[in-house]
């Protein structure tokens, strides 16, 4: 037997060498460009590349010295997945802490002013808000549920030796480089996409890196069937892969420098840039979190899936038309007419498929709707559907040309995206969460259940508050934008909407404190059940450890 099993305990040196080449190139540009570069705005970042890219050296080294890197492949690959789970609820609470502040220097601009802070500027924080809520939170979200998905549904390990670990610590060093950069004043200017050039090239590695881990996953699976969770996945890897490269085209002004340009220009510039802003939204914050919910939503409710052809149909629909509906935050600039009214059309359609996806993830509840009152858990995965619904329906609506003309740049705008974020990718990310802690660590159950109760609660009444907060203050201020005096001028000045604004401001601002405040007791209950206090037993002292299964069995394959 200890032979057999010593002979499934492959080495992970063949990763070692490609890896070891990316950290040594990466290195020694950095060295450069820190000694020889000549770019005050550039040195800070190519120290920190320099520290990380020595530390990775550092870790491999050890690791083939220790002889560390041998794995079981009769065993999942969860370590990976624990540390994502960690960053995760870290830099949620990072995002969300700085979203907290920025809607207060909006709210109380006179107090939340710092002039001799150039860095503690709106300017520079909100970047780095949309950035750590979208891609820290969510980016880590997404990998580590990924990772865990992908293994259980194909019953097989991570492929790639190390690679998974290269990519959850290539994946930090983006956001330190991202988020860092946008306090120091380095950014490209485009929204969702502020990192400039060589930020952007390091993300592409640590991307690609991901998509071939993920690939050869799906590749060397034991389960004939690829679960629709996978595909949702899969798509979501490729098509933010492709968005990110095309849109981040760019000629830097010197190879050891910040500073760079777009390959495009004007009315192009504007047209890429939406084609990727809106498709992050579409593949990065929905068909990645769609996955979530068609894996956890079963699992959790015990339940198959309501239609599983339902989902396949969800999929296709969704994937085809939602890439070609970015023309619609164009409506009324130079694009031409044609190109606005394409993208209107396509967010019309996407209502079908998206609402054909809800019933889907609402409906595996039937004859199981009695666990929402005694699962705070899975009341946080169906809430989040339900906001998902209300989003999809809200999203096309706005993308028709007259409803735009008076929601357009508007705070309707910043309630409909809240509304989403929070209520869709924010609540599943939780519910997501609270099932893979106690399954990872092998826990009887969370630490308190009560603080579950009080989270959902917090943040399902933070959302409203902020949403409706936004949702009135926009229509109002568009209302304003549009109305003339007699002689033809606007009727209110710039500063009277703004005026008119601070009562919501105030009520945003109380929203995402209490958002904020949930995620504070979340992050402590799961770490409480990860030290196994409370109810969190570790599952070895119920079950004795020969009869426990390695994970939960999958009801939905």
């Amino acid at each position: 037997m200890a032979q057999s099993r010593s002979m499934s305990l492959p080495n992970a040196h063949d990763a070692v060498f490609p890896i070891g080449v990316i950290l040594i190139l990466g290195f020694l540009w950095a060295l450069m460009a820190a000694a020889r570069g000549g770019d005050p705005t550039m040195e800070p970042h190519a120290f920190m590349m320099m520290g990380g890219f020595a530390l990775g050296l550092a870790a491999l080294v050890f690791g083939v010295f220790d002889n560390r890197f041998k794995f079981d492949s009769t065993e999942y690959d969860d370590n990976v997945i624990k540390a994502g789970v960690i960053a995760t609820a870290f830099w949620g609470m990072v995002g969300m802490l700085v979203g907290l502040v920025i809607a207060l220097q909006l709210a109380f601009p006179e107090t939340f002013y710092f002039a001799e802070l150039p860095w503690m500027g709106f300017g520079r924080l909100r970047p780095l808000h949309t950035s750590g809520v979208v891609f820290a939170f969510g980016g880590n979200m997404l990998i580590a549920s990924s990772f865990y998905i992908v293994q259980r549904t194909c019953r097989t390990r991570l492929a790639g030796g190390i690679w998974p670990w290269f990519v959850f610590w290539g994946y930090q060093l983006f956001i330190v480089l991202a988020a860092t950069g946008y306090l120091l004043g380095i950014t490209a200017s485009k929204e969702y996409a502020e990192p400039e050039w060589y930020v952007d090239i390091w993300l592409t590695i640590v991307w690609v890196a991901y998509l071939g881990v993920f690939m050869m996953t799906l590749v060397k699976r034991k389960e004939p069937h690829i679960y629709v969770a996978n595909w949702f996945f899969l798509s979501f890897i490729v098509t933010i892969a492709m968005l990110h490269i095309v849109n981040n085209l760019a000629m830097p002004v010197s190879l050891l420098g910040a500073k760079s340009y777009s390959a495009f220009s004007g009315v192009q510039d504007a047209m890429t840039q939406w084609w990727y802003g809106h498709n992050a939204v579409g593949f990065f914050l929905t068909t990645g979190f769609l996955a979530m919910m068609y894996y956890f939503i079963p699992k959790r409710a015990n339940r198959p899936i309501w239609s599983y052809k339902l989902s396949i149909v969800h999929f296709w629909t969704v994937i085809f038309i939602y890439i070609w509906a970015g023309p619609h935050h164009l409506h009324y600039t130079a694009l031409p007419q044609w190109t606005q009214t394409l993208g209107m059309v396509f967010s019309v359609m996407l209502l079908m498929p998206s609402w054909g996806g809800m019933i889907n993830g609402l409906m595996t509840l039937a004859g199981a709707f009695d666990k929402l009152r005694t699962d705070p858990v899975l009341r946080f995965l169906v809430v989040s559907v339900a906001f998902y619904g209300m989003a999809t329906f809200e999203g096309p609506l706005m993308s028709i040309r007259y409803v735009n003309a008076l929601s357009h740049y508007t705070e309707w705008t910043v309630g409909h995206v809240h509304s989403g974020a929070l209520g869709w990718n924010g609540l599943i990310s939780f519910g997501a969460l609270y099932c893979m802690v106690p399954w990872l660590w092998k826990r009887k159950d969370l630490y308190s259940t009560r603080l579950v109760e009080w989270h959902f609660w917090l943040a399902t009444i933070g959302i409203l508050f902020y949403i409706t907060a936004m949702w009135g203050a926009g229509i109002g201020e568009g209302l304003m934008w549009r109305k003339y005096n007699e002689l033809g001028f606007l009727e209110h000045s710039f500063i009277e909407t703004v005026e008119m604004k601070h009562l919501a401001y105030i009520i945003r601002a109380l929203g995402g404190g209490l958002f904020l405040l949930g995620s504070m007791l979340m992050s402590f209950n799961l770490w409480m059940t990860i030290k196994g206090r409370g109810n969190a037993v570790p599952l070895d002292q119920v079950v004795p450890a020969e009869d426990l299964p390695d994970t939960p069995t999958l009801a939905t394959v």
